[in-house]
């Protein structure tokens, strides 16, 4: 994690890297080698600033059907003490996808985007180019806080 963090290829969006890479080692480790010391679990990571960062984590076991997962939100399954992971790995990453009969996750989160430029791009397109409305357009931005709740500048 600290070469992502580093590389500020995904700033802003580490611990939602961190918690999945976390999750899809854990499984590899448990349910994939099922904690046999001899197998290796490797992992792939390419991180691109403006891109992103790519994480491919490979397990040595006999792999698992991503369909026949139970849904960690079923009522009935809502007291588990385990199963979530692949669930939360999907809420914290923009794409995860399982590979070779279950047994590599690929995983991608693209780079953080600022609230600032998120406004700017929607004010831009819904007046059909850049806005003439630079006040409004900075009002807006104003009003937008960081993820310690401070007004973002």
């Amino acid at each position: 994690m600290r070469l992502i963090e580093g590389s500020r290829c995904v700033a802003g969006n580490e611990p939602a890297v961190e918690l999945s890479l976390q999750e899809a080692l854990s499984n590899a480790v448990i349910h994939g080698n099922r904690m046999d010391a001899h197998k290796l679990v490797q992992i792939h990571c390419q991180c691109e600033l403006g891109k992103g960062v790519s994480i491919i984590v490979t397990d040595h076991g006999q792999g698992f059907d991503p369909k026949a997962v139970p849904d960690p939100l079923a009522i009935e399954r809502l007291g588990a003490e385990h199963g979530r992971g692949i669930h939360l790995m999907k809420l914290a990453m923009d794409e995860i996808t399982f590979e070779r009969a279950g047994t590599e996750v690929h995983m991608r989160k693209g780079p953080a985007r600022s609230p600032r430029t998120a406004l700017r791009s929607i004010s831009e397109t819904a007046n059909g180019g850049p806005s003439n409305n630079i006040q409004r357009g900075a009002a807006l931005a104003d009003t937008q806080e960081d993820a310690d709740g401070r007004p973002e500048r």
